[in-house]
């Protein structure tokens, strides 16, 4: 059996060291909490900031107009959706985040002394995201936890929350520091969750490299798991969003790229037409549907054409790459040949990935369950990026803070049901002597949602319940027969357990949004309820039941 290690204690745990994870545990901090960061990998370089970003969503006065002006713009570029409760304190407190990174040792003007914006934003509109260079962010935000304090377990997989009479007492983790793991409890006043986006749910544009994703590949939506099953509801799993961006080398960015979305004769195909060169193109931000159609009528392919940008502008957009941590994709065209002087990329839209999909959250970062909280990618009624995650992640430190002065003692997790039935589990996918490898399952969840819960097909009752049925059995036999020969394949399988039950979790949603909105197309509910517009669909468990129900929020 794997050893069970006595639990740690801390005022707030802090699952995640993202860049919302390292936030909050800085603002918990500086409030006087004992903080523990469980981070799956290393703080210095993880998450979906893991290696930079460039573009910072903030608000400043006397630059922006108004905060309602500054929401309005959001609102019709690419952050749509938002809850506006959510979304006003973010705008409202943004530019204090930027001040304090500076302070902190991260570039925030990399090309002078004044702030630059620059991307995501529609052509002669006010422009809402700041030009950073984000390629030691993980590295200063790491080194500020530590000067105030902050426990950092680096190598701890946290699997799952445990509550009592209602409100989160603790989590369950693997120590994957040494090829053979164990279990490390905390016991906790407050939790806070933040676990980043849900990737490998979907399969990719090229299905065979699981990890050939936009945002990080190891955030597998494990805090959106583990806080569904204490009762913390969900939000918008029903609809899909998902990401354009070169074929087949899938990475995020597409705000850096300054370019024209053309056919293969160079003809501007963008909502806008060809933008100045040195411009960007928004299409790849609001028009997806400009990638889609010329797949479907077999006008395409779509291209992203550079080749007009003058010499200070290719320079400027190359050296961004750097700045958004996505210098790879150079490296790559340099090893195939490819120059972005001369040649076009093809570009078109991925299958979905699990972002503004997840746990719901108020303007506090409160959940529905008492001393849980969430920031940044794992919720599922605000996104904004690093920014957002920066900023929900201070505010969520904050009152956690506040919350754990009133709770007087630890629960006693140690030799808790949930904590046995943990170690049951675990330890028999390590003894199994014969079984499947991890990567199986993960390719079966895909296979099953991109043929069940797809974007390129429309949905029914048929096909959704038929996918929901085929993940719970895929589940059971899962459980049986996967086989981990070490601790990072018992993290890994792990993860794809967790990506099973995101999926049903998508399904279920999916199933119960018996209409058509954005990517969502059923084709026994083709029309667009109008009583629905302003609700979300939130699935909660209950009593031990899924439940299912429109809100607003």
């Amino acid at each position: 059996m794997i050893k069970v290690n006595p639990p740690k204690q801390c005022d707030i745990l802090i699952v995640g060291g993202g860049t919302a994870g390292l936030m909050a545990a800085i603002a918990a901090a500086e409030r006087g909490a004992g903080v523990i960061v469980a981070e799956k990998a290393d703080t210095r370089r993880s998450g979906g900031g893991a290696t930079g970003n460039d573009h910072f969503g903030c608000y400043i006065p006397g630059y922006h107009e108004s905060v309602e002006s500054y929401m309005h713009e959001l609102e019709l570029g690419m952050c749509k959706g938002a809850d506006p409760k959510v979304q006003r304190v973010f705008v409202e407190r943004s530019f204090e985040i930027v001040k304090d990174w500076e302070k902190w040792g991260i570039n925030m003007r990399p090309f002078g002394d004044e702030y630059v914006f620059e991307g995501h934003s529609l052509p002669g509109h006010p422009r809402c995201f700041l030009k950073m260079d984000g390629r030691d962010q993980k590295k200063c935000l790491t080194n500020e936890a530590r000067r105030l304090g902050v426990v950092i377990d680096n190598r701890t997989s946290v699997t799952r929350y445990i509550s009592r009479e209602g409100r989160v007492v603790g989590a369950i983790a693997i120590d994957i520091s040494r090829p053979e793991p164990e279990i490390t409890l905390y016991e906790a006043k407050s939790i806070i969750s933040v676990t980043g986006t849900g990737a490998r749910v979907y399969p990719s544009v090229a299905p065979s490299c699981l990890f050939n994703v936009a945002n990080c590949p190891a955030g597998t939506g494990t805090g959106r798991v583990a806080s569904y099953e204490i009762g913390a509801a969900m939000v918008n799993f029903d609809k899909p969003r998902a990401h354009i961006g070169p074929r087949y080398f899938v990475r995020g960015g597409k705000g850096t790229w300054i370019g024209a979305c053309c056919d293969a004769d160079g003809n501007a195909v963008g909502i806008a037409g060809r933008p100045e060169p040195g411009e960007q193109d928004i299409t790849t931000d609001i028009c997806h549907e400009v990638f889609d159609l010329s797949k479907k009528n077999g006008t395409g392919p779509v291209f992203m054409d550079c080749t007009e940008n003058p010499t200070d502008t290719m320079e400027h957009m190359k050296e961004c790459f750097y700045s958004e941590g996505i210098s790879s994709l150079l490296d790559a065209m340099e090893q195939q040949d490819i120059h972005l002087e001369e040649d076009m990329i093809e570009w078109g839209r991925y299958l979905p990935h699990i972002q503004y999909s997840g746990t719901c959250i108020n303007e506090k970062c409160e959940t529905s369950t008492p001393g849980l909280y969430s920031a940044g990618d794992e919720c599922g009624n605000f996104f904004c990026g690093v920014s957002g995650a920066a900023v929900t992640g201070r505010i969520a430190g904050e009152n956690a803070s506040e919350y754990v002065k009133g709770v007087d003692s630890f629960a006693d997790i140690a030799g808790a049901p949930e904590v046995l039935e943990a170690q049951s589990f675990y330890s028999s996918l390590m003894e199994r002597e014969e079984g499947s490898h991890w990567e199986e399952l993960n390719h079966a969840v895909q296979n099953i949602m991109r043929d069940y819960a797809s974007i390129e097909t429309p949905r029914s009752e048929t096909l959704l319940s038929s996918g929901v049925c085929y993940l719970e059995e895929l589940n059971q036999i899962a459980r049986r027969r996967i086989k981990c020969a070490n601790s990072h394949e018992l993290m890994r399988a792990l993860e794809a357990f967790d990506i099973l039950a995101l999926g049903r979790l998508i399904l279920l949603s999916a199933l119960a949004r018996r209409e058509s909105r954005g990517l969502h197309k059923r084709v026994d509910y083709p029309y667009t309820n109008p009583l629905w517009n302003s609700l979300s669909m939130t699935i909660q468990k209950i009593d031990g039941r899924d439940h299912t129900e429109m809100q607003k929020l």
